[in-house]
């Protein structure tokens, strides 16, 4: 449950504040002001969105404990579009220590989430909970799916692609839509590292659900010079178990699956992420 809805069920369900607006508790008049931050991240530019993100983080830890989870959840959720470093280990650092005070509560979103900044985005996290080593072996089940995953697609000149016979290569599989903003803004992004790899063997396969005609004329007004492949029905999308776009696989030159995003990265990021790979 978003802390949009359950802000608004904890007034009467959970905190026992009055309905009234003007009855709030201040605890809870100050998590929906926070929440409100929250959602704002996304307007807001670079450096300064980086800062803001560590305010909100260091903020909500002084947060009464009931809703704690649920603002650090959700600030992790939004953080992780083209954040630094900095900003994603406080996130981190709240969440981990928000689910510390709420060892009772059902929170395997939290603990994913927790688990992806730590094995994909190399964040430190300092947590001794079951739930926590259980979400990482999941991420782990599902990298070895991943790394063993075959796909043959076409792209919108017709050429087939077929992940394994590009062995040898460095393979960035990005899965994307029109329609994501953040998609739209990292081609500029995945552009600049195409240019300056492929000669070095990089490959990107950029996958849509959406039809050609979708398409095209996006592709078309950017100028993309990578290959742009047609999923229909999300086949491939749905074998790599990816459940929101943009979202980035890394494959070096043997086949092995090295690097993953968990949302649209930096630029700094996505270089980092095919260093992993070999390429400078």
């Amino acid at each position: 449950m978003g802390i949009g809805v359950w802000l608004a069920t904890c007034v009467v369900a959970f905190c026992g504040a009055a309905m009234l607006p003007a009855q709030q508790s201040p605890g809870l008049a100050a998590a929906k002001a926070i929440y409100q931050e929250i959602l704002n991240l996304k307007h807001l530019p670079g450096e300064v969105r980086a800062n803001a993100i560590k305010d909100l983080a260091l903020r909500i830890r002084q947060q009464p404990d009931r809703y704690v989870v649920a603002l650090a959840s959700n600030l992790a959720t939004s953080a992780t579009e083209a954040s630094g470093r900095d900003a994603l280990q406080e996130v981190a650092t709240t969440l981990a220590g928000a689910l510390r005070k709420s060892p009772d509560r059902d929170e395997h979103s939290a603990f994913r989430m927790l688990a992806e900044l730590a094995r994909y985005s190399h964040i430190e996290v300092s947590l001794q909970d079951p739930r926590f080593t259980a979400a990482m072996l999941e991420l782990e089940a599902e990298d070895r799916s991943r790394s063993d995953a075959d796909f043959t697609l076409t792209d919108l000149q017709g050429q087939k692609w077929n992940l394994k016979s590009l062995r040898g290569k460095v393979v960035l599989v990005n899965f994307w839509a029109t329609w994501c903003p953040p998609c739209r803004s990292e081609v500029p992004d995945l552009k600049a590292v195409y240019e300056r790899l492929r000669d070095q063997g990089l490959v990107i396969l950029a996958i849509t659900g959406e039809d050609a005609g979708e398409v095209k004329s996006f592709i078309s007004e950017q100028k993309v010079g990578f290959p742009v492949l047609l999923d229909p029905g999300h086949k491939v999308r749905d074998l790599f178990r990816v459940h929101g776009v943009p979202k980035s696989f890394v494959y070096d030159r043997e086949g092995r699956l090295v690097a993953q995003a968990i949302d649209r990265p930096t630029l700094d990021g996505l270089w980092e992420m095919l260093g992993q790979a070999g390429l400078r």
